[in-house]
């Protein structure tokens, strides 16, 4: 029986907001893809800033692969 490890990864563009480029998720899905994740779901959130009250668009990637 085949088993798995998964990950969460936050994408979003920056600190205080802004929209995600299609570049920046690409480069962060290609910089997992090369140690073997592949993308299992992708989910669009509001993830809570590290700066300020305030939330910012983001995406929650999950990537699993074998283990």
């Amino acid at each position: 029986m085949q088993r798995y490890e998964y990950k969460v990864v936050q994408v979003r563009e920056g600190l205080i907001g802004g929209k995600i480029s299609a570049g920046k998720v690409e480069d962060e899905l290609n910089e997992h893809a090369r140690a073997g994740w592949q993308v299992k779901a992708v989910t669009a959130v509001d993830v809570k800033g590290r700066i300020g009250p305030g939330a910012v668009d983001g995406l929650l990637v999950t990537l699993e692969r074998p283990v």
